[in-house]
């Protein structure tokens, strides 16, 4: 295989707590990974996705819940899932009618995604939905061969936006950014320094 035209795709999770003003933030995150990882023609039905699997976290267990957004490939398809603590409050698939206000919203998931379900643990559920991508592998890059150099011009621009929001997002909520860029290099440094042994 020529890795030049594969794209790695780690999973990744995003701890938050589950407010009305972290969907824009949350979308805004997916849209730039989901251009990192060459997953672009799906922004749109994973956006509406997570707005809407975080506003049923919102609505039926509470603002302000500690949620997980949690975002990796499962073979070929993209998995987002949605993590939250109450094993009660559960999605449903309802028929709303014409003119009711609510209950529209896994109807919308069950429109936009292959797939959705969900998964009780111990402490935690997992409301999940999938997206085809397209892919005959899940390293693939979408689109067919793509120049090295350009792809890693675009690869690194796209790098860039997603810590500039997350440095904007950790300033939000009252983290120093610089303490966190120090701490995530001595991470990286540490993984590298680990992985060469």
């Amino acid at each position: 295989m020529d890795c030049t035209t594969c794209t790695p795709r780690m999973a990744w999770e995003l701890p938050f707590l589950a407010e009305p003003e972290e969907v824009a933030a949350l979308r805004r995150v997916l849209r730039i990974h989901l251009r990192i990882w060459g997953l672009q023609e799906l922004t749109v039905a994973v956006q509406l996705c997570i707005s809407e699997l975080v506003s049923n976290v919102i609505t039926h267990v509470g603002a302000g819940t500690p949620t997980t957004l949690a975002v990796s490939m499962n073979g070929t398809r993209l998995r987002i899932e949605v993590h939250d603590p109450d094993t009660r409050a559960l999605p449903m698939l309802v028929d709303a009618t014409d003119d009711a206000e609510t209950g529209r919203g896994m109807a919308l998931v069950t429109a936009t995604t292959d797939r959705w379900g969900v998964e009780l643990r111990d402490d935690r559920k997992v409301t999940w939905c999938e997206f085809a991508t397209g892919l005959n592998i899940p390293t693939e890059h979408c689109g067919g061969h793509q120049p090295s150099r350009l792809r890693s011009a675009a690869t690194e621009a796209a790098a860039i936006d997603v810590i500039s929001d997350l440095l904007h997002w950790l300033r939000a909520h009252g983290c120093d950014p610089e303490e966190v860029i120090d701490r995530a290099q001595r991470h990286f440094e540490a993984q590298l320094e680990q992985a060469a042994r």
